[in-house]
């Protein structure tokens, strides 16, 4: 018996062999099986209900009259759901294996990639149905650019102080922008108060958006080790 043998357990070897060289449907089957785990793990149906929910919102604030006129006031309450919906889809970063998914996930950048866009186009998606309906200030071209820009903050943000606090940034940043308009600043830095078809504000909200897409899929949510040795990614 080899040392390689000692240290992985012949059941392991066993159930990788089988899901490698087993019938196609059962490899597919397993495959479909580990992907979904992995969407569990990290809480996706709960983000997707919470995406629901900030497109609920945008639904009812245009119904009610909470968005109203098209200056800097009828942009604010968007702009805190789409920053809501930049917070959901960073929380999805956290990891709760920590090191030992790192080291054994070798799909893992892949569906990081794939989480981090998916649920990004599915939040700019709910929002521009639950703002069909209705006008919206500056239309789905801000919801588009909006969204994007302020989940890069998200992304940036779990990959520098956790998954669990990536929350945090995209607040941040929305109450500057929220102040931004409030004030008439021109820097495309804070696209939410530019134009929808101001390009440099596009570039900049692209530009974070893919660097936060970048780096998640790379290294995911920085994972803390705590005190007594346990890891939280």
């Amino acid at each position: 018996m080899t040392a390689a043998g000692v240290r992985e357990p012949r059941g392991a070897r066993r159930g990788q062999g089988a899901l490698a060289s087993g019938p196609l449907p059962a490899r597919t089957a397993g495959a479909l099986r580990l992907v979904w785990l992995h969407l569990v793990s990290r809480r996706v149906p709960a983000a997707l209900a919470g995406l629901a929910a900030c497109a609920a919102g945008m639904r009812a604030g245009l119904a009610w009259g909470w968005v109203q006129g098209s200056g800097a006031g009828a942009q604010q309450v968007p702009l805190l759901l789409e920053a809501g919906t930049a917070s959901v889809i960073a929380v999805t970063t956290y990891s709760p294996f920590g090191e030992p998914e790192r080291a054994t996930g070798r799909w893992l950048p892949w569906l990081r990639l794939g989480i981090s866009v998916a649920l990004t186009g599915a939040a700019i998606g709910m929002l521009a149905a639950g703002a069909a309906a209705a006008r919206l200030p500056d239309g789905t071209l801000a919801i588009v650019r909006n969204v994007a820009g302020i989940t890069g903050i998200g992304l940036l943000s779990a990959a520098i102080i956790g998954g669990a606090l990536a929350w945090i940034a995209p607040m941040a940043y929305t109450v500057v922008a929220e102040f931004a308009l409030l004030e008439g600043w021109t820097t495309p830095w804070t696209w939410p108060g530019r134009p929808p078809h101001d390009r440099g504000a596009a570039i900049c909200a692209a530009v974070v958006f893919a660097a936060g897409v970048a780096v998640v899929t790379a290294r995911g949510g920085r994972d803390w080790v705590h005190a007594d040795g346990g890891g939280a990614g």
